[in-house]
């Protein structure tokens, strides 16, 4: 049982008789259909239905000669609103299952991207092509979450802002500089870490953490792709899965001055969300790739 079917408004599944009924209503009346054939007169086949605007189910399996599908595997999914980054990504297929995840550096985040890749067909199919892979792609990021709350937002003033937009945008240069061996620049990196923690230790005595830390992405857990955040609520909205009634926060949070939408249920949310608030907790991060938006240098 996925334990992230509740996130799109599934908690009462849980039973295989349960999941059976699901993934029968998604074979007989489903919203998209792929299909790719491989090596070795392998058909790989991706159906999927939507429940709530960009919130479903795909199933990955194929269709023998009797046009029966028989799923492989499945995955609760969340379609993303923006571009929230443009790097370089490396693919991996997961031991476990015919899944793949995405890898790229951004230096707004401070740690390697990991993602639960949602377009696994185009992306077998644009392989099969030999499309380069070594070009910036358009990313859209999208996160499931099973728990989490709402925390106040940090007071700052227009001052404030541009001084952070600024330092931010040092760092970051600062970075990428010494990711090309730069020594004056892991030099400053290293110091501005060092007083960073100075800083934080000698606040964290009288104020508490989350008027210090803005936002955080922080890996989480076992998985790869899990992580534990802290960020911005720039949007949110109600949506209802069609099936259940169930109720979901649809939010569009800024973390790290990265964008990307989370859905989470409402029973699992704690607090009242609303924009300039920030939400707090854990995320299975997925992502799209658009293979066919080369970035150009």
């Amino acid at each position: 049982m996925h334990s992230y079917l509740r996130a799109i408004g599934f908690s009462e599944v849980n039973n295989r008789m349960d999941l059976q009924k699901l993934i029968d209503i998604i074979t007989s009346d489903y919203t998209k259909k792929c299909n790719i054939s491989l090596k070795g007169n392998l058909n790989l086949c991706e159906i999927s239905k939507e429940f709530a605007e960009g919130v479903g189910i795909t199933l990955r399996g194929e269709y023998d000669d009797k046009n029966v599908f028989h799923m492989e595997h499945y995955f609760p999914y969340l379609v993303g609103q923006n571009i929230s980054t443009r790097e370089e990504v490396g693919i991996n297929k997961r031991v476990d299952s015919e899944a793949y995840t995405g890898m790229c550096d951004d230096y707004r985040l401070g740690v390697s991207l990991i993602f639960y890749l949602q377009n696994v067909v185009e992306y077998l199919e644009k392989k099969g092509q030999d499309m380069p892979f070594n070009t910036p792609f358009p990313i859209t990021l999208a996160a499931l979450s099973l728990e989490g709350r709402i925390l106040l937002p940090i007071e700052k003033d227009e001052i404030q802002v541009k001084n952070i937009s600024a330092e931010t945008k040092h760092r970051n240069n600062l970075i990428a500089e010494a990711k090309k061996g730069n020594q004056e620049a892991i030099d400053s990196l290293t110091i501005d870490d060092i007083d960073t923690y100075a800083m934080v230790s000698r606040r964290a005595k009288k104020e508490d953490i989350y008027s210090i830390v803005d936002t955080c992405f922080i890996p989480y857990g076992s998985e790869s792709d899990n992580y534990s955040i802290i960020a911005n609520i720039l949007e949110c909205n109600i949506i209802v899965n069609s099936i259940t009634k169930e109720e979901l926060y649809d939010m569009q949070l800024k973390c790290n001055d990265i964008t990307f939408r989370v859905c989470i249920n409402k029973k699992d949310l704690l607090g009242e969300p609303m924009v300039g608030r920030r939400f707090k907790g854990n995320i299975w991060m997925q992502g799209y790739i658009t293979f066919s938006d080369l970035v150009k240098e």
